[in-house]
């Protein structure tokens, strides 16, 4: 039987026991070697969810903050009891 993956990367170097099939621990060391995202990159992302979360609790929008200029936006962080500089490197 010929699996999802098999056209991809069946008979490659990915066929670690050369079945000619991709099997779930093959697909695993593809996903994890091919589509891994840098561990510097990762922290920033939970960091900035984090943060968002944050917003959402508060009752901000992300949406709704980007559509602020840098002053209003600073002043309804402020309002919301947050310390705006911890949002300066937040992509709004």
């Amino acid at each position: 039987m010929k699996g999802p993956f098999d056209d991809m990367f069946g008979n490659t170097p990915f066929d670690l026991n050369n079945d000619g099939h991709i099997d779930a621990g093959e697909w695993a060391f593809i996903n994890d070697t091919v589509f891994k995202e840098d561990d510097d990159s990762s922290d920033f992302d939970e960091e900035e969810d984090e943060l968002e979360d944050e917003l959402e609790m508060a009752g901000l929008s992300r949406d709704v903050l980007e559509m602020m200029d840098p002053d209003e936006r600073r002043e309804a962080l402020e309002d919301a009891g947050f310390d705006a500089d911890d949002f300066d490197d937040f992509a709004f």
